[in-house]
C-alpha cells in the first residue's frame, strides 16, 4: 500500500477499536450493576478485617456512580480485548512472515491466559497478605476508613500490575521471533534477571517483603525459564527453515536428464 493507504486504514482500525471499546464499557457498566461485581472486590477487605458486613466510605455524592462506572470501563476493555486483538493483528500481519505469525497468534492467546492467571494470583494472595499488613500498623491508635477511590483503585492496580507483568514468556517469545534476544543470551543474563525480577517484585508487591515479595518472585522466575524454553523452540524452528533454504539454494550434482556425456577419443600410443 502507499504511505497515505496505511494511514487510512490506520485511522479506521483506530477509530473501529474505540468504537468497540465504547459498546463493550456500556455493557461493562450494565454487567457491573446487574450482578454487583463491587462485591467481589470488597469481599476480600471484609475477609481480613473479619467484619462481613463492611462497607467502603464515599465522600462526595457521585462517587457511587463514578465507581460503577470506572469498573464498567475496566470490564469493557477487558471485554474488548479480542477485538482489539484483531484490529492490531489485521494491521501488523502483513508485514510479517509466515514463520513470524504462527508464533505470534498463539502468544495471543497465552497472553491472555496468562494475564488471567496473574490477575487470579493477585486477588486471592497478593491483595490479602498486603492487607493484613498494612492493618498491622498501628492498630492500637487508628481507625480504618476505607474510601471507595483511593481503596478500589489500589486493588485494580495490584491486578493490573500482577496481570502484565506475567506477560514475561510472551515479550521474550515476540523479542526471539524478531531476532532481538537469543536463547544463549537469556541463559547467560539469568542471574542478572532475577536481581531485576527481586527488584520488581518490591516495587510492585508493598508490603511484607519475606511473604509476599518471594510471592510475586517464584512465579515470575518460573516464568523467564518459560520464556527461554519458548525461544529454544522459535530458534529451533529458525534453524530447520534456514537449512531447508540452503537445500534449495545448493545445486543438483545430478546431470540434467536427456543430457549426454561427452567423453574423450581414446589415444593410441605411437
Amino acid at each position: 500500500m502507499p504511505f497515505l493507504d496505511h494511514l487510512e486504514e490506520l485511522r479506521w482500525r483506530i477509530l473501529w477499536s474505540v468504537l468497540s471499546i465504547i459498546i463493550a464499557a456500556i455493557f461493562g457498566f450494565w454487567l457491573v450493576w446487574r450482578f454487583n461485581v463491587l462485591e467481589l472486590l470488597v469481599d476480600p477487605i471484609r475477609v481480613v478485617y473479619d467484619d462481613p458486613d463492611l462497607k467502603l466510605q464515599y465522600l462526595a455524592p457521585g462517587d457511587a456512580f463514578f465507581v460503577t462506572l470506572k469498573l464498567g470501563i475496566y470490564t469493557g476493555v477487558i471485554m474488548a480485548f479480542p477485538i482489539l486483538a484483531y484490529h492490531v493483528w489485521s494491521f501488523l500481519s502483513p508485514a510479517l512472515e509466515k514463520r513470524e505469525k504462527r508464533a505470534i497468534v498463539p502468544a495471543l492467546y497465552l497472553g491472555m491466559v496468562l494475564f488471567v492467571g496473574g490477575m487470579a494470583l493477585a486477588y486471592f494472595a497478593a491483595v490479602p497478605v498486603t492487607l493484613e499488613f498494612f492493618k498491622a500498623f498501628q492498630a492500637e491508635s487508628l481507625n480504618a476508613q476505607l474510601e471507595i477511590n483511593k481503596t478500589l483503585g489500589w486493588i485494580v492496580k495490584m491486578l493490573l500490575a500482577f496481570g502484565a507483568v506475567f506477560e514475561l514468556p510472551i515479550v521474550i517469545m515476540i523479542l526471539s521471533v524478531i531476532g532481538l534476544v537469543t536463547p544463549k543470551f537469556l541463559r547467560s543474563k539469568r542471574r542478572h534477571a532475577i536481581v531485576g525480577i527481586t527488584i520488581l517484585a518490591s516495587v510492585i508487591t508493598p508490603g511484607d517483603v519475606l511473604v509476599l515479595t518471594v510471592m510475586m518472585m517464584i512465579p515470575l522466575v518460573f516464568l523467564y525459564e518459560l520464556g527461554i524454553w519458548l525461544s529454544v523452540i522459535i530458534y529451533r524452528a529458525k534453524d530447520k527453515r534456514r537449512e531447508e533454504l540452503e537445500k534449495e539454494l545448493e545445486p543438483d550434482p545430478t546431470p540434467p536428464t536427456g543430457s549426454v556425456e561427452v567423453s574423450e577419443p581414446p589415444r593410441h600410443e605411437e
